[in-house]
């Protein structure tokens, strides 16, 4: 019998590309057409996805992502998340008069890691050229492309803030000093000319891999960065805190800095083993969660029933309060990760999980680590405030917050891409002038407090909460999936996965069901608030749902219908076979393929 679907699930097995945007991945799909892997791919619509949804994602931001290549035959990170600048150093905060690090503006700013993560991934993964991948951004960015509704009211919210204090972006977002109407064509011709640039300058050499070379020369350490550097010098700007500041940001910075890739974190389950990003960023609260529910018979609940709802939420309440605890860039800081996502630390995790809905915020105490767990309650007990956590790019909240995109890719090849590109949307900071882009916002997941391994310090990456996704069945790579979201990406995953593995082989099916997400613990973003017992949830589940919800303790925030999640997923058959889906919520994401 087939399942009443959205949407078809898509079938192939040439290829299959979904991202959060119908021309991103009609663009993805062109570039397997010509000739080009799943990297390709990729990488194409990873750059066109900068120019249609500039108010989740842009040049400036970061991407990280989890590959599989055929011809390796390995599952990979690839790290386009900059760390801090070396002039980011909590005495230097403090004494610009700030206490917790703003969502916007310069001193929010990162080194930008997407432009060298997206030509890493093309360099060592790809077979097209540089050309190849970047004119499709390029046309769009030059001739035009259809102004998304969000983004019309996104600029419009924004525009008399940008006239006053961030002229660049006026000129840029309002051009003639009026917001871009809905589905008109909107230009970004100085963001083309950056772009046409770098492909100058990068063609000028011989042979595929120079020239990509000579882009991450151009973006890095030549006149990308040189722009960059003489406008933060020179420029003071109004940011969240309520007064002007210059960034830290130099051209040093972005001199010194790759891209890089690791190996993922992974942990199995029922027959699939999930890959993820190391602890700098949120993706092992996803594998945690597994380790929680997989002492429960999570394949005997209803998938749209409350002890399936209850079950998910108080195992990511568990989950989530040791990311405030320990998580943190490896590379500065020790994260007891074996402990967090081993059976025996999980046993006892979930046994704290009653049939009432928990409100304390409950992390779990690690040997030799009890010091920063005490120093980091104490902290969040002072400065973690108590109201909803948003989701940026929902259509029940605000649309001034910034957020994110994503891509799933599948080639004939079977090699496969799921990345979580972000930052430097048009709300994070002022348009560096003649370069047509933003810079980021991703420093405001430091904390200005000395001692956590989420302290704000020179070369710390900061932790994201980008967290795409890669999945083996039996040991055979065969799931990529993810959504934007914040703090609630691996939320949303979670119960996709466990929708899909236990309940569901459709992948539209799992993706149309009903969701929700807690708010229990403290958010990434500025300005780090908590809900205790939080949850925000679609009022698709049955009213006796949600009835049985509240009766347990549950603090309900009801959403429309439909406003939740931008899951996109794409999967490998054994066989071949090709399939893929995306949310229909937004009524922006596709997956196309055949």
């Amino acid at each position: 019998m087939t399942e009443f679907t959205t949407r078809p699930e898509i079938l192939g097995t040439y290829g299959v590309v979904t991202s959060t945007h119908w021309i991103a991945s009609a663009v993805g799909m062109r570039i397997l057409e010509i000739g080009g892997n799943a990297f390709d791919a990729a990488v194409a619509t990873g750059f066109t996805l900068q120019v249609l949804e500039p108010h989740l994602n842009g040049p400036g931001g970061d991407m990280p992502a989890l590959i599989y290549s055929a011809k390796t035959g390995k599952v990979q990170v690839i790290c386009g998340q900059g760390p801090a600048p070396a002039r980011a150093t909590i005495d230097h905060y403090k004494a610009e008069g700030i206490d917790m690090i703003p969502g916007n503006g310069l001193l929010a700013t990162v080194i930008p890691g997407a432009f060298d993560g997206w030509m890493l991934m093309l360099r060592d993964y790809g077979q097209l050229s540089l050309r190849d991948v970047l004119e499709p951004a390029i046309h769009y960015a030059e001739h035009g492309h259809p102004t998304l509704a969000r983004v019309s009211a996104t600029i419009a919210e924004l525009g008399e803030f940008f006239r006053t204090e961030w002229p660049t972006s006026y000129e840029t977002w309002l051009p003639g000093g009026t917001a871009p109407a809905p589905q008109s064509l909107f230009r970004n011709p100085a963001l083309a000319e950056t772009w046409k640039r770098i492909l100058r300058e990068a063609e000028a050499r011989e042979g595929r891999e120079a020239q990509i070379e000579a882009a991450r020369d151009a973006f890095y350490r030549g006149f990308v960065a040189e722009t960059i550097d003489g406008y933060l010098r020179e420029t003071e700007v109004m940011d969240g805190s309520g007064a002007r500041h210059k960034g830290v940001l130099s051209a040093d910075d972005m001199a010194g800095w790759r891209a890089t890739i690791e190996d993922p974190v992974t942990h199995d389950y029922h027959g699939w083993t999930v890959a993820k990003t190391g602890a700098w960023g949120q993706g092992p609260v996803l594998l945690q969660s597994l380790a929680i529910l997989q002492g429960m018979d999570i394949a005997a609940m209803d998938p749209c029933g409350p002890d399936f709802v209850h079950s998910v939420v108080e195992a990511m309440k568990l989950a989530y309060a040791d990311r405030e605890i320990y998580y943190g860039d490896p590379a500065h800081a020790e994260v007891p990760l074996d402990i967090l996502l081993s059976a025996s630390y999980n046993a006892e995790r979930r046994s704290a999980i009653t049939d009432r809905a928990a409100l304390d915020l409950n992390p779990g105490v690690v040997p030799g680590f009890e010091d920063q767990r005490a120093l980091t309650l104490a902290m969040l007990e002072r400065v973690s405030g108590i109201g909803a956590v948003y989701e940026p790019t929902m259509a029940h909240l605000s649309e001034k917050k910034g957020d994110t995109v994503h891509i799933d890719v599948i080639d004939r090849e079977g090699n496969m891409v799921s990345v979580t590109p972000s930052g430097g949307w048009l709300q994070s900071s002022p348009i560096v002038p003649g370069l047509g882009f933003c810079l980021n916002s991703r420093a405001q997941m430091f904390w200005l407090e000395e001692g956590l391994p989420t302290s704000l310090a020179p070369g710390r990456r900061p932790r994201t909460t980008l967290t795409p996704s890669i999945a083996l069945h039996e040991g055979r790579p065969a799931l990529a999936f993810g959504t934007p979201g914040g703090d609630q990406q691996d939320q949303w995953q979670l119960s996709f996965f466990l929708r899909h593995v236990h309940h569901r082989e459709n992948l539209q099916a799992a993706i149309d069901m009903p969701l929700f997400h807690t708010s229990h613990f403290p958010g990434s973003f500025h300005p780090r608030t908590r809900e205790p017992g939080g949850v925000t949830i679609e009022a698709n589940f049955a009213p006796a749902v949600l009835d049985d919800l509240r009766a347990r303790g549950h603090r309900l925030t009801v959403a429309d219908p439909w406003s939740i999640g931008r899951l996109t997923a794409a999967k490998r058959n054994a066989d071949g076979l090709l399939r893929a889906a995306a949310t229909p919520r937004l009524m922006q994401a596709y997956a196309v393929g055949r």
